[in-house]
């Protein structure tokens, strides 16, 4: 074995390869090119020493009373020629030392030795990706096609989809930017990581960066709806009766929700308090937009909110976005009617109604601020 072939093992181990896959590779390298070249079905053993650079070709006969294939048995009494504590079952080696074989096999055993670390190449860069899906990772726009975009994340190139690309937003080589591991496939051309900009995960990985109080579990992520590139909702709780949730992920004059913003290239998003009564978790989520009352329809799993005739337009929303992105994050369905409206079906107002509407009068300034924000307005 070649000092250089001694040397690119070593190299290769020092990648993370493990000595126990380059000997394996090696081996079955040698045993196919003898067999192929050589027109040998025998049993074969290699003997590899990676520190000498040697190697030794030994074929293997099994001890039987009758023989019936020469090239993979030999008989008892021919055994015991060679050692006398020869007994049936045993197996004798014997070296092989082929002419021309180092010469004449070198191609073969080349190629399946290049392909066996190729494969384990890409198996270790597998297993580094495979356990961040679901994971937010930094990265560099390496190059563009008429579909994908190809972002670089360390050791291997990241595929952007079309559809997984928020609409609007522009790319250019060398650009930075944070995207979310959606899945890690193998194919027969290696691992294939695929990202996404649209995945409401990875909204949900960057507030986990930007507040600690989710980072830590104080507040929780209950739930989230987005229209990538134009406006999302999340819903958020306190595990802790004396922090916020919501002031908490607004931050300080708006800067850590601004952040978010930022990097989604001002895509709005509205905060709101989780609740497990429905009533309530509806109202909120249909912030900014004031709520007269809330009736709720256990069996069909659908609400009918009331709100005032000046904020119908607000409630429902550009297109019904603010009311779709609601059904969206408390799972029920939504009916928004006018106080008119309400008022002729004569749905409104309901003696039996638990809804407390907040007044305009009695909310906080901050609370005022956070709201104006929430609809993209400047406070």
């Amino acid at each position: 074995m070649s000092k250089e072939l001694v040397g690119a093992l070593k190299a290769l181990e020092q990648k993370g390869i493990s000595r126990e896959i380059i000997v394996d590779a090696i081996e079955a390298a040698l045993i196919n090119a003898y067999k192929k070249n050589y027109e040998q079905a025998a049993n074969v053993r290699v003997d590899l020493n990676l520190e000498k650079g040697t190697m030794r070709l030994y074929s293997r006969k099994d001890v039987v009373g009758i023989v019936e294939d020469e090239r993979l048995q030999i008989s008892l009494e021919d055994a015991k020629e060679v050692n006398p504590s020869y007994e049936l079952g045993d197996v004798v080696e014997k070296e092989e030392v082929p002419r021309d074989f180092g010469r004449i096999a070198a191609t073969t055993a080349k190629q399946i030795v290049t392909q066996r670390f190729r494969e384990a190449e890409r198996g270790l860069i597998y297993e580094e990706y495979v356990d961040r899906a679901d994971d937010i990772i930094n990265g560099v726009v390496e190059r563009m096609d008429a579909r994908n975009i190809y972002v670089g994340i360390g050791k291997i190139e990241a595929v952007l989809p079309q559809n997984e690309q928020i609409q609007g937003e522009t790319y250019e080589p060398h650009d930075r930017i944070k995207v979310y591991i959606t899945k890690v496939e193998r194919s027969t051309r290696g691992p294939q990581v695929f990202v996404s900009r649209t995945h409401p995960g990875l909204l949900r990985r960057l507030f986990e960066l930007e507040v600690p109080e989710i980072f830590e579990g104080t507040v929780e992520i209950k739930s989230i709806s987005r229209e990538a590139g134009d406006r999302s909702k999340i819903s958020v709780v306190a595990h802790n009766e004396e922090v916020d949730p919501v002031g908490a992920c607004v931050g300080a004059k708006g800067a850590r929700v601004q952040t978010i913003v930022n990097e989604l290239n001002g895509e709005k998003i509205d905060i709101v308090e989780w609740s497990e009564d429905p009533i309530e978790f509806v109202a909120n989520a249909l912030s900014p937009s004031k709520v007269l009352d809330v009736q709720v329809n256990e069996e069909e799993k659908s609400t009918t909110v009331v709100v005032p005739d000046y904020q119908l337009s607000l409630a429902i929303g550009k297109r019904g976005q603010n009311a779709r992105l609601a059904a969206k994050l408390t799972g029920w369905k939504i009916d928004i009617k006018s106080e008119t409206d309400a008022r002729e079906l004569g749905i409104y107002p309901n003696e039996n109604s638990t809804f407390v509407p907040v007044e305009d009068e009695t909310v906080a300034s901050e609370e005022v601020e956070i709201d104006l924000y929430q609809d993209g307005e400047e406070a």
